[in-house]
């Protein structure tokens, strides 16, 4: 896996999440900074899928596939769920659901970090 990467975007993942954790605490809507945040960290796991698929394809290493693929697939689903959810729901709860899948990913970034290092 290309560390650099996966160190962007954990940390661009936790500050995404602070930030909507501090709307939720101040009853407010998300609102276009932390979209904009949500659609670079997408963009950055559309990289990784791509740099993954393409280094498990050439390796030798043992590395479980299902569960390595199934990270990064998954990974790229979580935003755009809870995205979709911050959108539709109109309290601070709806910042609080994008906090979590904002906490979601360095998750399972560390965890592809991990499968990768065996």
């Amino acid at each position: 896996m290309f560390a650099p990467l996966t160190w962007f975007l954990v940390a661009l993942a936790l500050l995404a999440m602070v930030y909507a954790v501090v709307l939720a605490a101040r009853d407010k809507r998300i609102d276009w900074t932390v979209l904009g945040a949500v659609g670079v960290i997408e963009v950055g796991l559309v990289a990784q899928l791509v740099v993954g698929i393409v280094q498990y394809a050439g390796t030798d290493r043992d590395v479980s596939g299902p569960f390595f693929i199934g990270y990064l697939i998954g990974s790229l689903i979580i935003l755009p769920i809870g995205a979709f959810w911050a959108l539709a729901e109109s309290s601070r709860w709806g910042a609080g659901a994008l906090a979590i899948a904002c906490l979601v990913i360095p998750i399972l970034e560390l965890r592809l970090h991990d499968l990768w290092a065996v």
